[in-house]
């Protein structure tokens, strides 16, 4: 069975994070397994607190995962701060040659900060060469490298040592784009991936989500390319599949099992 190791905060509200990971790859057919970076307390609203874990503590679940039951490939969503990204970094690179798709979780989608400030910095210095694949929303992008067009960013985000990016457009305006875009560039290539606006509020880990499932399909042998476009299609569904749902007063998670549901 194909392994998938997540590096992420988890939510309590169990919509993104390490609980929307492990759900994706249980979904498609993935063993995961997970080093937590942070406790947050947080529901569909937003989140209220956050408690790291201490750099040492998240590198010794790591070890153990990998010293053990190993992995096929590596997602990694929030890391909190300056101190555990660089841990982690050097962690992983006694593991080298496992793909690593990295969701540079800066905030959340109801505005709290995840990332300390002093940060940012740290994600490109010490994980961004590490990384097979950067997922950046078009916020996080903004962050990384000023107000650019997403194909200015996503190319002055792989300068900075990826192997590929994927920028995300789904955070862009529905009323003067027709569909949600998501521009994907290698050192060779590029490509736009386009789907149409799904009416729903409940969005929550949408990111985490996307990430999660691109792992778990570069786990299972596919090319870059494939497994984003697998991924995207397994995000949208679960966005559909999701919209109807009635899960907490504010930004509901997504049907991440629809797979599941669908086939029985």
């Amino acid at each position: 069975m194909n392994r998938i190791l997540t590096i992420a905060g988890s939510d309590s509200g169990g919509g993104a994070g390490i609980q929307a990971d492990i759900k994706t790859a249980s979904s498609l057919g993935c063993y995961s397994t997970s080093a937590i970076t942070a406790l947050t307390a947080q529901n569909t609203r937003g989140v209220y607190d956050v408690f790291p874990v201490s750099p040492q503590f998240v590198v010794e679940q790591i070890e153990r995962i990998l010293d053990d039951i190993g992995t096929d490939a590596i997602k990694i969503g929030m890391l909190h701060s300056a101190e555990i990204i660089e841990a982690v970094a050097r962690c992983l690179r006694r593991f080298e040659g496992i793909p690593i798709v990295l969701d540079p979780v800066m905030v959340s989608q109801s505005g709290n900060p995840l990332l300390e400030s002093d940060a940012v910095w740290a994600l490109r210095e010490y994980l961004f060469p590490q990384c097979t694949l950067i997922t950046p929303n078009l916020h996080e992008a903004r962050e990384l490298v000023g107000d650019r067009s997403p194909e200015e960013s996503a190319k002055l985000i792989l300068s900075m040592g990826p192997k590929a990016v994927l920028l995300k457009g789904g955070h862009g305006n529905p009323s003067t784009h027709p569909q949600a875009t998501d521009y994907l560039v290698e050192e060779h290539r590029s490509a736009y991936f386009s789907a149409p606006w799904i009416e729903t509020k409940n969005t929550h880990g949408t990111g985490c989500t996307l990430s999660a499932a691109i792992a778990v399909y570069l786990a299972q042998d596919y090319e870059l390319f494939e497994a984003v476009s697998h991924g995207k299609k397994y995000l949208n569904q679960a966005l559909q599949k999701g919209s109807k749902m009635e899960i907490g007063q504010g930004s509901g998670p997504l049907c991440h099992h629809w797979r599941i549901l669908c086939e029985s």
